[in-house]
């Protein structure tokens, strides 16, 4: 583990940006190198105990790995949780959230089971969510150890392609959220597409922050901001609420795949997964029907049932796409919760960025051995006008939301956690009448689903809105 990842896991800032990035002693430029190994020691001997095996430096208490992971899972996909309730209706939004986040909790636990069986077969003590993927396959039947390497890398690309089109996102919801103030204050309305625009050389000065140590400043106040700025809007959703009656239970149900892909987006968490347990003192208490994950995954479901429950109650078919674009628009209080709202997307989207970044240089760096230095910033320059000008190109919060978790989530959260389990237990067996073949059947089934209708639900209001 590298120097710059300790203190982010150690203490003060752990968002789910940096936990994506693979694990190696390498660094060239401030970024991650990747090195694919050859095949390792096959560990024959199940009594090898990982876990008493792990050396730490700074070993993080179960407390600790708690709140890193509360603090990776409430991110900024929360403001859109009341549309996903408008989208679903009250009772079925409930019912919808509930079942996205079981889904998704169990295949980041099985993500963690399959990882301690694979420390034994392997001789390891840690591994990442890509390396997990690449070892399944190399220690599984013989058909799957010709997709090790490529497991590794849908792994990546996955990442790469969600965190990317995040990015997009989030310069809209910057936007959007300077807009709501702008143009109180201006008396007229201001062109969406022309502020995210300006947004452009803002961005593009935060992404040439070199590393990782130099970002995290910029993740502790994302973490300020966004908590006022949610504890401030909670307050405008519980004055003035009006009767359940008033409000749909159920919803179109053609409403409901774009609702489950937006709660998709907003709760999916599985790449803090990896390293949290890898950094834990005790990993074992990580997994168990009372562990760390269960624990804080069934905490941010409640906060995010709230929030979409009492935003849609609050502002009902009004309610807009960030619940921060509700709020009354002359109140300096709401005024006050969208600048903070868009300070910390901002400080959030070079951490952001900065995952897309490692990935694609790593994969073009040995092309680029005589200028690395231009060229790497050559690189950032490219990547965020490539990400502001999809931004520009499409400046709407809910489809987009929706496309990435749709699209992006059900393959990378859902199907490859998936496949690793089948792959890790295909000799071992899937115990009683195959329950584990019946159960990743149903979760593929889910994720098929959200895959192909939120899909498409996305991109017909994208078409619609344009």
């Amino acid at each position: 583990m590298s120097e710059q990842e300790k203190p982010a896991l150690n203490g003060t800032v752990a968002t789910e940006l940096e936990t994506f990035l693979p694990k190696d002693n390498s660094q060239a430029n401030g970024l991650t190198t990747y090195k694919i190994k050859g095949d390792d020691f096959e560990a024959s001997n199940y009594d090898f105990d990982p876990f008493k095996a792990r050396d730490l430096v700074h070993p993080v208490s179960n407390m600790d790995t708690l709140t890193h992971l509360l603090k990776a899972s409430l991110g900024t996909g929360i403001l859109s949780m009341p549309a996903a309730f408008k989208s679903a209706g009250l009772v079925m939004g409930i019912f919808s959230t509930i079942v996205v986040s079981l889904v998704c909790t169990h295949c980041s636990y099985i993500l963690v089971v399959c990882a301690h069986e694979l420390y034994k077969r392997a001789g390891k003590t840690q591994m990442s969510f890509a390396e997990v993927a690449e070892e399944a396959c190399r220690r599984g039947p013989k058909w799957a150890r010709s997709f090790a390497q490529p497991a590794r890398l849908l792994v990546l690309i996955g990442i790469f392609v969600t965190y990317f089109f995040t990015c997009s996102c989030y310069t809209v919801i910057i936007a959007k959220n300077i807009n709501y103030v702008l143009e109180y204050y201006m008396g007229h309305e201001i062109n969406i597409r022309f502020l995210i625009a300006t947004l452009l050389v803002p961005l593009i000065l935060l992404a040439y922050v070199p590393n990782l140590k130099y970002l995290a400043p910029f993740s502790l106040v994302a973490n300020v901001c966004m908590g006022l700025g949610l504890g401030i809007t909670f307050y405008y959703l519980v004055v003035d609420i009006p009767s359940i009656n008033d409000r749909p239970l159920i919803g179109d149900i053609t409403g409901l795949p774009i609702s489950v892909a937006l709660t998709m987006f907003a709760i999916e968490a599985i790449g803090v997964v990896m390293p949290l347990e890898n950094n834990m003192e005790s990993p074992q208490s990580f997994t168990g029907l009372c562990g760390v994950l269960n624990q804080g995954m069934s905490f941010v479901t409640l906060v995010y049932i709230l929030l979409g429950f009492f935003g849609f109650l609050r502002y009902g078919e009004a309610t807009k796409d960030s619940i921060t674009l509700n709020l009354p628009r002359h109140a300096i209080p709401a005024q006050i919760v969208n600048i903070l709202i868009a300070v910390a997307v901002f400080c959030t989207f070079g951490l952001q960025f900065y995952v897309c970044l490692d990935i694609a240089w790593n994969g073009i760096k040995d092309y680029c051995t005589k200028h690395p230095n231009m060229s790497q910033y050559g690189v950032r320059t490219f990547m965020v006008i490539v990400c502001v000008a999809i931004a520009i190109a499409v400046p709407t919060i809910v489809p987009f939301v929706g496309l990435i978790g749709a699209f992006c989530f059900s393959i990378v959260g859902l199907l490859v956690p998936v496949g690793i389990e089948i792959i890790t237990f295909w000799d071992k067996g899937f115990g009683p009448f195959k329950w584990k073949i019946i159960k990743d059947l149903i979760v593929t089934i889910i994720a098929a689903l959200a895959f192909v209708f939120g899909s498409k639900s996305a991109i017909e209001d994208i078409i619609a809105l344009y």
